[in-house]
């Protein structure tokens, strides 16, 4: 069985203590009430399905000599922020279906608020095992810290191998081959966007949309300028804001808009702050703007928005 012990401690941006060769590191979740845990090893890795059972900030902590992949497959926060040791931190909002690399000794911190209970499958890697994962000759760019991230073939065979952990584990040979496989996919260089996402004339390619979409979602609060938009996507202001109102059917700063008066109201419907301070905390510096936007978009003003949630 998977030996759930507690994770290496460390402060940010320090070298992790080593785990005694007896211990299995595991991401530190508090409070440890919060979540139902269930987990396997086998020989060069192990595997957790990790399932919130109740409301309220919840915190997860990791930072030990092994390779860490988080799948978080539902993860909807009204708060929260990520952090992975070399990159910067994320304050996105919608984490389901996507991936987080923290290579080992790297730090990986995370708390939110979530909307709805999340689900995360994390995986642990001795690091040998991704070693040997690697094309002989061939240096692994992967290996590095990556955040919120997608790919279809480590999603794919990650969620195999969480199905075998829920399971219990009754296919152990299947279960050491797909974490083999799972090692492979981590390490594989980049081969390129795939054709099958190749985008229709006009439009953003996936990756292009997703990085734009992603951009804006972790800047709600913030003015985004055209440009900061074209530049993470390689292309010139002109052309992006073409492509983008061609993929998502609007202009990039009324989608911009349009997020944060859903991010709006889903603090509305909480009741925990005022009208005035949901404005502020969405960067409308003036009631009046915040009530005019939201109004122009929901039909609705603010107050009225509430009083109509019951």
């Amino acid at each position: 069985m998977f030996t759930t012990l507690d994770a290496s401690s460390c402060e940010p941006h320090r070298v992790c203590n080593t785990t005694s060769p007896n211990a299995d590191p595991v991401v530190e979740i508090s409070p440890t009430e919060a979540v139902s845990r269930r987990g396997l090893s086998w020989p060069g890795m192990a595997g957790e399905i990790v399932r919130t059972i109740r409301h309220g900030r919840i915190r997860f902590h990791f930072c030990a000599q092994v390779h860490l992949l988080a799948i978080y497959e539902r993860s909807v926060r009204d708060e929260g922020e990520t952090f992975v040791q070399g990159l910067p931190r994320s304050r996105l909002h919608d984490c389901g279906r996507k991936l987080i690399f923290v290579p080992a000794g790297h730090e990986y911190l995370d708390w939110h608020e979530p909307r709805a209970l999340p689900w995360v499958t994390f995986f642990y890697f001795n690091p040998d095992q991704l070693v040997s994962g690697a094309e002989p000759g061939l240096s692994c760019p992967s290996l590095t810290p990556r955040l919120f991230f997608r790919d279809g073939a480590v999603w794919h065979t990650a969620a195999k191998l969480r199905s075998l952990i829920d399971c219990g584990g009754a296919r152990r040979a299947y279960m050491q081959a797909l974490g083999t496989v799972l090692a492979h996919e981590l390490v594989r260089p980049a081969t390129g966007t795939n054709p099958a996402e190749a985008p229709p004339h006009g439009c953003l390619a996936a990756w292009q949309r997703r990085k734009a979409c992603d951009y804006i979602e972790e800047h709600l609060a913030e003015p985004i300028s055209l440009a900061t938009l074209a530049q993470l996507v390689r292309l010139s202001p002109n052309y992006f804001c073409r492509a983008f109102s061609q993929s998502l059917g609007m202009p990039p700063q009324r989608y911009h808009t349009a997020q944060r008066i859903e991010r709006a109201k889903a603090l509305l419907a909480k009741r925990g702050a005022s009208v005035t301070d949901v404005g502020f905390s969405m960067g409308y510096s003036e009631t009046s703007a915040f009530s005019a936007a939201f109004r122009r978009v929901t039909g609705l003003t603010p107050s009225t928005y509430r009083r109509s949630m019951g």
